[in-house]
């Protein structure tokens, strides 16, 4: 018998323009205090600039950048014999996208000096180019798990 509670599944809604699932789910990650038009408004002005800087169709670029930003492997925490080990596990597809969209909105966050939309659209084309801060963190992700390999018989 689990001891937390299982949870079904949220359906999340695609955006208005491309629906796509995918940037809903970026557009919920951008919302602040519950206004989604203005998340709305930021994303899509990013995608504008990011047409006009790199003359590419900002779906693509988008696409590109959530792919090289997705982990593979990451470190999980396992209490075995009084010792902790950081033991490297696959990441699912799903939670491995969200990881992806939390880190490039978290790092566009860290720019400063320009607006919102800009440092978003700015980090995209970074992390479409695999370089950025998002990039960055996902192979420091993957080298802690390859560092950890030899624990990997500790997986459950």
């Amino acid at each position: 018998m689990p001891r937390r509670k299982l949870f079904s599944e949220r359906k999340i809604e695609s955006d208005p323009i491309f629906h796509n699932l995918i940037i809903g789910r970026f557009i919920n990650g951008l919302l602040r205090k519950g206004k989604k038009s203005l998340a709305q408004e930021i994303f899509y002005s990013s995608f504008d600039i990011i047409k006009e800087r790199t003359k590419k169709e900002p779906e693509e670029v988008f696409k590109k950048a959530i792919e090289n930003v997705k982990p593979f492997l990451e470190v999980k925490s396992r209490r075995v014999g009084g010792a902790t080990y950081q033991v490297p596990v696959e990441v699912r597809e799903k939670k491995g996208i969200g990881l992806a969209i939390r880190w490039i909105i978290q790092t566009a966050k860290q720019r400063k000096g320009a607006p919102m939309a800009w440092r978003l659209a700015l980090e995209l084309i970074d992390a479409s180019n695999n370089t950025g801060g998002a990039v960055k963190k996902k192979e420091d992700i993957h080298k802690m798990a390859e560092a950890n390999r030899a624990f990997a018989h500790y997986r459950w």
